[in-house]
């Protein structure tokens, strides 16, 4: 059972080695963000529109 405990103990600690080193990754090699700096943001062009208000919808909600 101390067998396993202390490989279950490894393991975890090098998950975390592994998770801190792709943070290190992204901190370095990502761009820096500057306040003012517009999200871009991709979607679909032919996606719906889920802000707009369809009437068709409104009117069928109020029978």
């Amino acid at each position: 059972m101390k067998r396993i405990a202390t490989w279950a103990f490894y393991g975890v600690g090098a998950l975390a080695i592994g998770y801190l080193a792709l943070y290190a990754y992204a901190v370095f090699t990502g761009r820096d963000l500057q306040p003012g700096d517009p999200i871009h943001i991709f979607r679909k062009p032919d996606a719906p529109s889920y802000s707009e208000r369809d009437p068709v919808v409104l009117t069928s909600l109020r029978a």
